[in-house]
């Protein structure tokens, strides 16, 4: 019997959107002849919605959700999250729901599956809240438990434990929100500037996905540093003179960066002007309330302090460090050991690897493993296992850092989730080892349960699960009947082989969790009068680009490093992929 899996997407954090592109990425990988997907949505006010599953294709959340009819007038078509409607109501909530799936009611969930898959981020996904309300629901879920996600969801009191735990780090300042607030502005710019130094570092505490972040310089000064800060702390500064001076254009231009809950503030906003405070939900009153206060305003020297609801209470300020910047996934194998993926080196075109960079293609280049001498490698490796078990991180986890140019290994922001987008560090180093994503997301399954029964040993119906799943695993590695081996031909020597890769991933990626399917990729490459196709080892296929994987082909090698990391990953590749893995390009 197929276990059904729900998987837990959306949410109301800033990085929703990743984490719905991610729930779709788990929904199509799903290997079908193990467990059945339920997709859950998760809306911003933390209700839970079985979905229509013609919703999951869409682009963004604000596609379909709130629905085009329940939309307020927008003359210049301002979209929109759901905290714009303002329902405090819960009845409203749920009408509201009905209209893209059928709402759950949370002490139902039961009734619909078997195991949560978690792929939320930041708030309700990785702070342990949600963790907690289905540990109390008795539903078993994906990844670290509650206080492992309480450590993973706060950077300064991972600094703090790091630093207790003998961890190298740079220097570092917390700065509170009420602080802030009162604060002289240019004491705490010296103080960062004589502590710290320049380049100095400028993030939240509570975001992932680079959200918030900033770099500044002593060129930037005071001005740049509080402007730094308050973007940190989502919140702007805005004088009435600077907004008369904007032309129509320009002030819907702003008001829409100032709605994108990614590099803006999101809505609702908080507004004092003077010793009026008020709240604002939808852009349309923004832009008529800031014209409006222009117009009567006394004084065009006031401003306006616009803060977002989603706010931060911590920003951390540290030291900018110069070498090379790495990410590396960590599993718990099925021996309870940590186990360091190769650590993939992140180039990049600026120095802040920030959101578009992490999840637009083409912006960043990914180099696995990072470009070090093996005995560094092995030692970054180290050092994010030793991270991994000291801050009690269960399944797996995403480690990111830097290898500095002194040879110092710097450990800032291990996360008990990923993305989980095609392209993510996630899917990308498990290839490494031979996993393709469906086959890692079953382990990811299959090893949650195994930690969730370690905290749990009394819970016998997980434990049937998970007897039942690996016999499940097993059975489908001894029988071939019923399925059909399919050949994904991608790549090309046009100008669109790029396009063809995405196309072709995606094709295989869909294949890859279907019953009757098992697809092999095969890249096309040469000229029009001489054409060569290669059997692609899954590593290859999740390349950046076309270029990079004839490159590859081109000059294949093979890394010592890769062969240790495969061979130590040998008992986890065996049980979980296909009986005779391909590790290197086949003509």
């Amino acid at each position: 019997m197929k276990l059904k899996i729900g998987i837990f997407f959306g949410g109301p954090s800033r990085e929703r959107e990743i984490s719905f592109a991610g729930g779709r990425t788990v929904y199509d990988n799903l290997n079908r002849r193990l467990f059945e997907p339920v997709p859950i949505f998760v809306d911003s006010a933390q209700n839970w919605v079985l979905l229509d599953w013609q919703y999951l294709y869409k682009g963004t959340i604000r596609d379909f959700y709130p629905p085009v009819d329940t939309l307020p007038s927008s003359p210049h078509d301002f979209q929109i999250y759901a905290e714009s409607l303002a329902l405090a109501d819960t009845d409203a909530q749920q009408a509201l729901l009905a209209q893209i799936g059928q709402p759950l009611r949370k002490q139902d969930i039961g009734q619909y599956i078997d195991l949560a898959f978690l792929a939320l981020h930041g708030e309700y996904g990785e702070d342990g809240q949600l963790q907690y309300e289905l540990e109390k629901l008795g539903i078993p879920y994906t990844g670290s438990g509650v206080e492992a996600c309480r450590i993973g969801m706060d950077k300064a009191l991972q600094k703090e434990l790091m630093l207790e735990k003998g961890f190298a780090c740079p220097k570092v300042e917390v700065i509170t929100r009420s602080a802030w607030v009162q604060a002289d502005v240019n004491a705490l710019y010296e103080k960062a500037k004589a502590d710290i130094g320049f380049p100095l570092v400028i993030r939240p505490a509570n975001q992932g996905s680079s959200i918030g972040v900033s770099i500044i310089d002593a060129e930037t000064g005071l001005a740049g540093f509080e402007t730094a800060v308050n973007q940190a702390f989502f919140r702007q500064l805005l004088t009435l003179e600077d907004w008369q001076q904007k032309n129509p254009a320009q002030r819907v231009a702003y008001v829409r960066q100032l709605s994108d809950i990614r590099a803006g503030l999101g809505f609702p906003l908080h507004l004092t002007l003077g010793s009026e405070r008020q709240t604002i939900y939808h852009p349309e009153d923004l832009l008529t309330y800031l014209n409006e206060a222009t117009e009567s305003a006394a004084y065009l020297s006031q401003y306006v302090i616009i803060e977002g609801q989603h706010s931060e209470e911590r920003v951390i300020l540290e030291a900018f460090i110069r070498g090379k910047e790495f990410s590396c996934i960590v599993l718990r194998d099925e021996a309870g050991a940590a186990l360091a993926l190769p650590p993939t080196e992140i180039v990049k075109g600026g120095e802040v690897f920030d959101y578009r960079s992490k999840y637009m293609p083409g912006l960043s280049r990914k180099e696995t493993p990072i470009k070090l001498a093996a005995e560094k490698i092995h030692a970054i490796r180290k050092e994010c296992e030793r991270l991994f078990d000291e801050l009690g991180f269960h399944v797996y986890a995403r480690i990111d850092g830097f290898y500095a140019e002194d040879g110092q290994i710097y450990l800032n922001d291990p996360n008990t989730t990923s993305g989980m987008l095609p392209s993510s560090f996630f899917f990308h180093q498990a290839a490494e080892i031979g996993l393709n994503p469906s086959q890692f997301l079953t382990f990811i399954i299959r090893q949650s349960l195994w930690e969730r029964l370690r905290e749990q040993p009394g819970q016998t119906h997980w434990m049937s699960m998970l007897t039942q799943l690996d016999e499940r695993i097993r059975h489908i590695h001894t029988t071939k009947a019923g399925t059909r081996t399919i050949g994904v031909i991608l790549g090309g020597y046009s100008f669109e082989r790029h396009i063809s890769v995405e196309s072709g991933r995606n094709v295989y990626e869909k294949l890859s969790g279907h019953e009757r399917y098992e697809p092999i990729p095969i890249f096309l490459t040469g000229q029009d009068d001489h054409h060569l196709l290669y059997q692609l080892p899954i590593n290859l296929l999740l390349k950046d680009n076309a270029d990079d994987i004839r490159d590859k082909i081109a000059n294949w090698q093979s890394h010592p490093v890769l062969d240790e990391i495969r061979q130590a990953a040998q008992a986890l590749t065996s049980k979980y992929a296909a009986k005779e893995v391909v590790f290197a390009p086949q003509p």
